[in-house]
């Protein structure tokens, strides 16, 4: 089986490496990095990654959430939601997007490999 192909979208660099590393270590591939909701569109199209792992508040004009949809109806590729903030309002929208997952900040490398697994099935 290949690798499992990943855009990390996430506007802290720091944040954005330590998945990225997080991801290699669990045998993931990181394809590329996004920092705002419209470059993931873009990346997106242009990689194809087999998931989108995405920070639902982006400093950006588009969160995550409203990226996440336009990447389900365009693409039809998951996305797992990545939160520091764990509000009912959030999580409540954030499925509407239909998500392949939702993990809090921080997560442990054990929670982020149960949530690859699960979209690798």
């Amino acid at each position: 089986m290949s690798k499992l192909k990943v855009l990390v979208v996430e506007d802290e660099l720091i944040v954005a490496m330590d998945i990225a590393e997080q991801l290699r270590e669990l045998g993931a591939e990181p394809v590329g990095h996004a920092k705002s909701g419209e470059q993931a569109i873009e990346l997106t199209g242009q990689l194809r990654p087999d998931l989108v792992m995405m920070d639902v508040h982006l400093a950006s004009s588009m969160d995550g959430i409203s990226a996440a949809q336009v990447i389900r109806d365009r693409f039809d590729i998951p996305c797992l939601f990545l939160s520091a903030f764990s509000g009912a309002d959030s999580l409540a929208r954030a499925q509407l997007a239909t998500p392949a997952g939702y993990l809090s900040k921080p997560f442990d490398e054990n929670e982020l490999g149960e949530a690859l697994a699960a979209v690798a099935k």
